[in-house]
């Protein structure tokens, strides 16, 4: 069983900086391909990043490429997405997925676990 718990979210000022973790309180994280996505109001979830089991390859969206960061810490079951120079248009519920596969994936529907949500804030 996998469950994941997302943490970290929070109001911001554009140009600041948070840093999500998703915690999964099951089966070892290693297992899993891990992803972070975000839904904005009125807008569908789109894909924001991804790495593999052993945190040696990521994929990011263009629109954080540069800006935020997704690593892992397998001993500690968690996952982090670290976002620096926060923009307005980053305003989003934060989620992290997990996936049993090995690929890089970018489409939500094919990770099989989901954590609750994190609000993020980015006032301007």
């Amino acid at each position: 069983q996998v469950q994941l718990v997302e943490a970290g979210g929070g109001l911001v000022q554009a140009g600041g900086s948070l840093r999500l973790s998703c915690a999964n309180s099951g089966r070892t994280l290693s297992r899993y391909t891990m992803g972070w996505f975000r839904q904005a109001p009125g807008k569908e979830r789109e894909f924001v990043a991804a790495i593999n089991r052993s945190g040696s390859s990521t994929s990011y969206a263009d629109s954080v490429k540069g800006r935020f960061t997704i690593s892992r810490d397998n001993a500690k079951n968690t996952a982090y997405l670290s976002m620096n120079s926060l923009k307005p248009e980053d305003t989003a519920v934060y989620y992290c997925a997990a996936d049993g596969g090995i690929l890089l994936m970018q489409e939500d529907h094919l990770y099989d676990y989901w954590g609750q949500g994190t609000q993020v804030t980015v006032s301007s």
